[in-house]
């Protein structure tokens, strides 16, 4: 090709850095290149929130009317700010390989307390101006206030680092993309499998006029096809929803073993509580407007979960904030078995929080480098109350899964379970040398005698004690749907007849809150 490619781009650090990471890109295909700055209207209105801004692409527009003008070529955006219709006449020619979608909440460090979610204070000032991230935020924290955050990544970082604000939450692609140092702050990466980042967040979309088929035989050489194909799905539940970037929708979708797992949070508006519901399929044919379908179809009913829910508790908020009934009773409490004798072992592995609780309360002296695994996102919270980080978290319900990851994890070294008396020992069957491993009782649990029996229709049962100790009190109907946390609960409900419960995806509350969504379509 003679002629000279006009790349369109916003002048911020980061959409420049993404327009040359295009440029170098399309110059090793042979062909030459220059970049044209273009300021849009999301550039030009810094101070109204990105849902006080009228229509939709209101990043990408400008630059879209001048690729039609053919004042440019060949348009770069992130992905995510892109209207999911192309204007007529235009066409995405490729998408890039996504960077970490991600999310991170940055904190100073003097507003940090490790034992909140998220690792920033109580009553925190969280800046971001995305009412996807204001209302999930909102789900799990709803002690803090969130003010409007504008300007590009280093401005932003700029306002935290002078004090406006405690905390605030960027795209992690963009932070690693700008090579930016954090090191004065607290960084917390968010599971994208939790905290859902915008649809087709952290991919790049390079964009040409539909007629001009020369350089688009070029330009598709650069198309990541398993990236199109998982994005295209979070793009068609946005597009099904008639939403651009300021709607509070989160999709994440990935691809594992031929099938598309799909995560979503949908809210009616930034400061309402979001619905969640996780997805499989192993076809994209149909399958985003399932996803809409389930997601308009909810239906709020009442719940019972077998444990004491707490001030900020995401299964409480985000259900009782979309009409449900909710109501937290546990049918056991627990008792502290004083340590005798600690073994000194390279890790300890806590497979609840209560074990964490009565182990830490007794105040155990350990070796410096001790790493800590736990069974998932719950645990893992209550550990940081006490200053520790876990260096394995499981992330699926099936605990033998979960432990045999953790027994590749540890590989030879020693392991200490600090458990309940009589608890079960699924992640310690799933080492082939038990000579390194360690038992060690620090709690045990008691049936409550006054505890309350609701009539409910839905029960979310926490623990086979639970199981145990619901049933002595009373029976599941036939009308009611039953929710088990993990493998262990579901066998012995089975125990007790219960032939069909519902497992979450993951052992904490959201994959609670999933579940009983799930159950009230």
């Amino acid at each position: 090709m003679d002629r000279k490619i006009i790349i369109g781009s916003r002048g911020s650090d980061l959409a420049l850095w993404q327009a040359n990471f295009v440029l170098r890109k399309i110059q090793k295909l042979g062909l030459t290149a220059e970049i044209k700055i273009i300021t849009t209207q999301g550039d030009a209105v810094q101070d109204l929130s990105f849902d006080k801004l009228e229509g939709k692409g209101f990043f990408t527009k400008e630059i879209e009317e001048a690729l039609l003008k053919k004042e440019i070529d060949l348009a770069v955006h992130s992905h995510k700010d892109l209207p999911t219709t192309s204007p007529e006449g235009l066409k995405i020619a490729a998408v890039s390989e996504r960077e970490d979608a991600a999310e991170l909440v940055i904190v100073r460090k003097e507003c940090v307390d490790n034992g909140q979610k998220f690792a920033f204070k109580l009553n925190a000032i969280v800046g971001t101006s995305s009412a996807r991230r204001k209302s999930q935020l909102l789900a799990f924290r709803k002690d803090i206030t969130i003010e409007d955050l504008r300007g590009n990544v280093p401005t932003r970082i700029q306002k935290l680092r002078d004090k406006k604000y405690d905390a605030i939450m960027l795209a992690a692609a963009g932070v690693e993309r700008l090579r930016i140092d954090l090191s004065e702050f607290k960084v917390v990466r968010l599971d994208p499998k939790e905290f859902i980042p915008a649809p087709a967040q952290g991919v790049l979309a390079l964009q040409i006029r539909e007629d001009d088929h020369e350089l688009f035989e070029y330009i598709n050489r650069l198309n990541s096809e398993k990236v199109e194909d998982i994005i295209g799905i979070e793009r068609k539940v946005l597009n099904l929803f008639d939403g651009g970037c300021h709607l509070p929708l989160g999709v994440y979708c990935i691809k594992e073993e031929n099938k598309f797992k799909v995560w979503t949070s949908k809210s009616d508006a930034w400061d309402t509580m979001p619905k969640r519901l996780y997805f499989e399929s192993f076809t994209d044919e149909g399958f985003p407007e399932k996803i809409v379908n389930g997601l308009n179809t909810i239906k709020p009913t009442s719940v019972l979960i077998t444990r004491d829910l707490k001030g900020n508790s995401f299964f409480k908020n985000v259900l009782e904030g979309n009409g449900y009934t909710v109501q937290g009773i546990s049918f056991i409490e627990t008792k502290t078995v004083a340590i005798s004798d600690l073994p000194h072992t390279g890790w300890v592995f806590f497979a609840s929080s209560n074990a964490v609780e009565h182990f830490f309360s007794q105040n155990p002296e350990l070796k410096p480098k001790t790493k800590f695994g736990v069974i998932g996102k719950s645990t893992e919270q209550e550990l940081k109350k006490y200053d520790r980080n876990a260096a394995f978290v499981g992330s699926i319900a099936d605990t033998k899964v979960v432990g045999k990851k953790f027994a590749k994890a540890v590989g030879e070294e020693t392991v200490l379970f600090p458990q309940a008396k009589g608890g079960l020992r699924t992640i310690q069957q799933q080492f082939a040398d038990s000579t390194k491993l360690f038992d060690l009782v620090v709690y045990e649990t008691v049936k409550k005698e006054n505890a309350t029996m609701p009539e409910v229709e839905i029960v979310v049962f926490t623990s086979p004690s639970n199981v145990e100790s619901y049933f002595e009190k009373g029976k599941i109907t036939a009308n009611q749907k039953v929710i088990a946390i993990g493998k262990s609960t579901e066998k012995k409900l089975l125990e007790k007849g219960i032939e069909k419960c519902v497992l979450p995806v993951s052992f904490d509350e959201v994959g609670l809150a999933e579940a009983v969504f799930s159950c009230s379509r």
